[in-house]
């Protein structure tokens, strides 16, 4: 079995027994193919892993060519992740060359694969480490150049219903233990991210382009989607959230819902 059959068996769920993986939601498919494609993810959720890259691979055995840009490499090693698109004939390569600690690439192999066989370019799009920290001490638009504290109008206050959004996800994804006095800077740090998304989405243009990143940062109310639209409102810009539970709420274009993954308490470790 060719590493392109061998991740699309993955992600049909052939590699498990032959049980078919969940079905697309009705409609996503459809869909013609926008200028910027949002695809969200629960990190952990491998169903929604799966019903990600066939929609992925679907619109790409088609025709389309996007570039990749995705979460889950930092920015800063961009460098390192074209010397890997270069040199490397399957995913383990780029993830071994270009990917970090923090996340359970083996979820990730069959879009990365998928970006090899058919040469789509991947980008990294997460915040360093180094602004990360940088925007935690001084502030979202520390990180940004003056062409982009003018695009994001960062010289303003952020909008006070954003900032009250975020704030209420980051302490509910806390479980409501984290420590009022770091509530503003994970909050910055939420924001900086979404923000840089949106940059380096636009650095793209004119190619089409889809983000690979968590739920949270795919939402058009309060993420990426909200600051492409204030940097290039006429973009045509589609968002899919992967929901467990189905929960929308104005958040996405479109929901697919997956089922809950099996985990521990979530709370437990936060408690620690």
């Amino acid at each position: 079995m060719t590493l392109g059959l061998a991740a699309a068996a993955l992600a049909t769920g052939c590699a498990s027994g032959g049980k078919p993986a969940a079905t697309l939601a009705p409609g996503l498919l459809e869909a013609a193919n926008p200028q910027v494609l949002l695809l969200g993810e629960v990190h952990d959720n491998a169903q929604g892993h799966k019903l990600r890259y066939e929609l992925l691979r679907q619109r790409v055995e088609a025709g389309w060519r996007p570039s990749l840009v995705m979460e889950q490499f930092d920015r800063e090693n961009q460098d390192l992740l074209n010397k890997a698109q270069k040199g490397c004939l399957d995913a383990q390569c780029v993830i071994r060359v270009a990917g970090g600690a923090r996340w359970d690439w083996q979820l990730y192999y069959p879009v990365i694969q998928l970006a090899l066989t058919y040469q789509l370019p991947l980008v990294a799009g997460n915040l360093s480490r180094a602004d990360a920290s940088r925007v935690v001490r001084d502030g979202v638009a520390s990180s940004f150049d003056p062409q982009g504290v003018k695009d994001y109008k960062l010289d303003q206050p952020l909008p006070t219903a954003l900032i009250s959004a975020q704030q209420r996800e980051i302490v509910t994804g806390h479980c409501d233990m984290l420590p009022e006095m770091m509530v503003g800077g994970m909050v910055n740090a939420q924001v900086a991210r979404d923000i840089w998304m949106a940059r380096i989405i636009r650095d793209q243009l004119p190619r089409d382009v889809v983000l690979i990143a968590g739920n949270g940062h795919v939402r058009k109310d309060i993420g990426v989607g909200y600051w492409l639209h204030e940097a290039a409102p006429a973009l045509k810009v589609r968002s899919v959230g992967f929901i467990e539970g189905g929960d929308n709420g104005g958040r996405y274009d479109s929901i697919q819902t997956v089922a809950p993954q099996t985990r521990d308490d979530p709370c437990k470790q936060v408690r620690k």
